[in-house]
């Protein structure tokens, strides 16, 4: 069945768990509810010195690109501070393989913190593994939970990134929307009773 043509309602989003062992994907349609595409993982060798790895992962993520065409694209940002240096560091080198292939695209990329992530999808941002893949199954009505537990961490951030869609999106239309009910009825009174104290001060009404 032909997929439906993407509007700025329904855009897709590639959501990326970076990592130069495991590198998880998952390529979400955005709408009414949120529809899954498809999802995986990339595994470099960890043979391989980290300058093919890396190549492995930017390689990786473009062919994602290339055969999904994303709209959008969101990588989950872990807070350097609660994990050890050196995985912090594989982590970040993993994240830059992948920017710089969403860069190559054309395509801008969203930063999400692990406990958003958790938040948008269990409304808790302490939820374990087994939870967040739990919610990820029922948001997106699949039959089993995704695994491994990276391609349910990568779906997860790009449900995270609709919903900040949606709201920035919502933020944009009551701020364009115009003044209605009891606030333009307040401005009007408070305009009305401007317009008569001016009259009062000039000595036009009197008691």
């Amino acid at each position: 069945m032909a997929a439906p043509p993407v509007t700025a309602e329904q855009p897709i989003v590639l959501g990326i768990d970076p990592g130069l062992r495991v590198c998880g994907w998952g390529v979400v349609r955005g709408g009414r509810q949120p529809e899954y595409i498809a999802a995986g993982v990339i595994r470099p060798k960890t043979s391989d010195p980290i300058t093919a790895r890396l190549l492995c992962l930017n390689a990786g993520v473009a062919q994602l690109i290339h055969t999904y065409a994303p709209d959008e694209i969101a990588i989950e940002d872990p807070f350097v501070g609660a994990i050890q240096p050196a995985s912090a560091l594989a982590i970040g080198q993993a994240r830059a393989a992948a920017v710089l292939a969403a860069a190559s695209a054309g395509l801008e990329v969203s930063f999400y913190a692990p406990a958003a992530v958790k938040t948008a999808v269990s409304g808790y941002g302490r939820s374990d593994k087994a939870q967040v893949q739990a919610m990820v199954k029922l948001l997106l009505s699949l039959d089993a939970v995704p695994e491994p537990a990276d391609t349910a961490d990568a779906l997860a951030v790009a449900i995270c990134h609709l919903n900040s869609r949606r709201v920035r999106a919502l933020e944009v239309s009551t701020a364009k929307r115009p003044q209605t009910g009891n606030r333009a009825l307040r401005q009007s009174s408070g305009q009305a009773i401007g317009q008569s104290r001016k009259i009062k001060a000039s000595g036009v009404v009197r008691s």
